[in-house]
């Protein structure tokens, strides 16, 4: 019901305000998917993404104890690079420049700006889910993804993954990098990255991590997972557990390191 003319008037603007919002609201419903589905304004949206990472790592110089990327580059490449779904956005701006690194991203249509952020950064990015090994998801892109992946690994580039599956268990890794390691006989490389000036999205399924500026960066690695070309079905399981021990280790490290140094 509108108030009328003798209302007054607080209860007048608190209403009129009320439509406002209302309006916008439909408005945006209306407008939201065409917008999503325009690749120019995915460009844009990416663009700005690129200018905010790198001045969150400008903003964040390396805490003591990080783990120095540059080295660990040189002493293990090719390398599978491990991360948490949640826990990787600042990655691509930390990432040594001038390494080729080839990443997994999600074939999802959430997933298509960090593909291009990604590749803002001059990084290149296959479109898959690695997490499951099952044939149905196999068939969406994995098997391609895994392969595109093996590929890069043999020509001598690193490659990334996020460990977890998409909106299953967060910080619990899958299968599909243990398998991208027997395939490839590359170690899988632990890596965390954090800030200690963050802001975690609670009511994300993964506790999404957004890094702020003016603060203190941290980077660690966790133990190596080697991966037998032989392994049976047991031992996969094994070293899926030992990744996700590994890579909850050094996520713990990181924050460490992060908070340790404010």
């Amino acid at each position: 019901m509108t108030p009328g003319p003798g209302a007054p008037t607080a209860i007048r603007a608190k209403a009129k305000k009320k439509r406002d919002v209302g309006a916008l609201k439909r408005f945006w419903r209306k407008a939201r998917k065409p917008l999503a589905q325009s690749r120019f304004v995915k460009g844009a949206i990416a663009s700005l993404l690129v200018q905010w990472l790198r001045l969150v790592r400008f903003t964040n110089p390396l805490a003591k104890g990080s783990a120095d990327l540059e080295k660990a580059n040189a002493e293990m490449s090719p390398a599978i690079v491990a991360m948490w779904h949640g826990q990787h956005l600042l990655a691509p701006a930390v990432y040594p420049r001038g390494r080729g690194l080839v990443a997994m991203v999600s074939r999802s249509a959430d997933a298509e700006l960090n593909a291009l952020v990604v590749e803002k950064f001059g990084l290149q990015a296959v479109r898959g889910s690695g997490g499951r090994t099952d044939k149905r998801h196999l068939d969406k892109g994995g098997a391609r993804a895994l392969i595109a992946l093996k590929k890069a690994l043999d020509a001598g580039m690193n490659v990334c993954m996020i460990a977890d599956i998409p909106h299953g268990t967060p910080r619990q890794a899958g299968l599909g990098i243990v398998t991208l390691a027997r395939l490839t006989g590359r170690p899988i490389v632990p890596v965390a990255i954090t800030t200690s000036r963050r802001k975690v999205l609670q009511k994300s399924w993964d506790k999404t991590t957004v890094n702020m500026p003016f603060g203190r960066c941290a980077v660690a690695l966790g133990e190596l997972v080697h991966v037998s070309a032989k392994a049976d079905e047991a031992e996969m399981e094994l070293k899926r557990q030992e990744v996700t021990a590994s890579l909850n280790a050094a996520t713990e490290d990181a924050y460490r390191i992060a908070d340790g140094a404010r």
